[in-house]
């Protein structure tokens, strides 16, 4: 038997093997994907660290729509972003100390931790050949490979005492940028023939200073790196019960090391479900500015949006790329603070129309989409719907763009998992699946 034959003959037999009636769901009261039947979460654990709010319960304990909230150790996300706003100040490394300790840090405290910071962004130099010799296209896979290989280059990579779990996350948080830039400007230069640099972080630089630096010299403006900077905290942090998050908590309860565990999480990041939407968004982006004439014309908009949702148009799966959330109901706090965040730097690149034309897009998706899907539920716009444009505005390529997403979430990854491994009633998460495979006789060789 032919090698390939065999192959498709065993892919081929897989779509019996899998097969399982939807009704068999209902009637062993399995929760898929963890949801319950109104469509929130199934509840599997507490923590100190975020919290999502989508919606509300009524005294019947169904759900309510109400407008997003996010908190981050107490602290809503906008009580930490406007200061920051109006200050004109840079302030992920505030974020990443509130995240890591549970309390905002002072003057001296800041101080220190940034400076520990920027003593951790250098990559150890086998790092740094290791990445040239991978020379891939997918930074997301790169810098999982790396992180494993943190390992090898750690003392006491199995250790998880707290001590020893904040010195590796705050490497981690430190070494994250220096990993992407680094690979994505070996990437240009093998693939797009460009020249190769390896700038070495600064010193008394932000992150989101120095990753610009390291990734495109001198060339972006204060504003720029502000605005990556907010970037970062909007999405350092979204609750335990997110994907990727998620899936650091499940591996850290089985107490393998810290490496294994976020590589894990960076695997989840990167399915298009999850972190990598916001390429999908800029994406249709581009397109609706070619395919629709008139970016003022409402009537045009939504026949447009329509014939996508009728899998006429565009990549027709249906869908309108960052119009949804699954916790989410009347908005989502960090599309609202990328809204604006949008909106300041647009006005700074000359880009006020395609702004414009982006906010109409996201008034009549929600709209559009509402009335396709005839729900009573309202839906919002999500992170990815902004994320994308502001990412083309500072002059970032997609290749980078989910990187920048876990460059930002890693905060929010090691924050859970010291969380997970100092409970003080730790136990292994441990789901059930129920087989409904019927019993069979085993039937020897010679009668098969």
């Amino acid at each position: 038997m032919k090698k390939e034959y065999l192959i498709y003959k065993l892919s081929d037999e897989v779509k019996n093997t899998c097969k399982i009636p939807s009704e068999a769901f209902q009637k062993f009261g399995v929760k898929r994907g963890l949801r319950n039947d109104d469509g929130s979460g199934v509840l599997v654990g507490l923590t100190n660290i975020g919290n999502v709010v989508g919606y509300q319960r009524d005294a019947e304990g169904k759900l309510q729509a109400c407008p997003g909230q996010l908190f981050y150790r107490g602290y809503e996300l906008d009580d930490l972003v406007s200061p920051l706003l109006k200050e004109k100040r840079f302030g992920f490394e505030e974020i990443a100390y509130l995240l890591l300790s549970g309390r905002l840090p002072d003057h001296e405290e800041l101080k220190a931790f940034q400076e520990l910071i920027n003593e951790n962004m250098p990559l150890d130099h086998r790092t740094i050949v290791h990445i040239i010799d991978l020379e891939g296209s997918n930074i997301m896979n790169i810098l999982s490979r790396c992180v494993l290989e943190m390992y090898t280059f750690d003392a006491n990579p199995d250790d998880i005492s707290r001590d020893n779990l904040m010195r590796q996350s705050i490497e981690l948080i430190a070494r994250f940028p220096t990993i992407i830039a680094y690979a994505f400007n070996i990437y240009r230069h093998t693939v797009h023939g460009r020249s190769l640099n390896i700038r070495y972080p600064r010193e008394n630089k932000t992150i989101a200073e120095n990753f610009l630096y390291m990734l495109k010299d001198e060339d972006y403006t204060e504003l720029d790196a502000r605005m990556l900077d907010l970037l970062l905290i909007i999405q350092a942090e979204h609750g335990g019960g997110n994907n990727s998050t998620f899936t650091v908590r499940v591996t850290s309860s089985t107490r393998t090391d810290t490496y294994s565990s976020i590589a894990a999480g960076i695997g989840s990041l990167k399915g298009p479900l999850h972190g990598g939407a916001n390429i999908k968004v800029i994406n249709m982006f581009h397109h609706l500015k070619e395919a629709i004439a008139d970016w003022k014309n409402v009537e045009e908009i939504d026949t447009y949006l329509n014939r996508m949702l009728n899998k006429e148009a565009y990549d027709k799966t249906g869908l309108v790329y960052g119009i949804g959330h699954a916790v989410y109901t009347m908005s989502d706090p960090r599309a609202v603070e990328l809204k604006r965040l949008a909106g300041e730097l647009a006005k700074e690149k000359g880009r006020e129309k395609e702004y414009e034309f982006l906010k109409l897009i996201e008034e009549e998706g929600v709209k559009c989409v509402s009335a396709f899907r005839k729900t009573q539920k309202p839906i919002c716009a999500n992170l990815d719907f902004y994320s994308g444009f502001i990412y083309e505005m500072i002059g970032l390529p997609e290749e980078i763009y989910t990187p920048i997403f876990a460059m930002a979430r890693i905060v929010g990854w090691t924050a859970h998992r010291i969380e997970e491994l100092n409970f003080e009633s730790r136990r292994i998460i441990r789901p059930a699946y129920k087989n409904i495979q019927e019993q069979k006789k085993y039937v020897p060789m010679k009668d098969r």
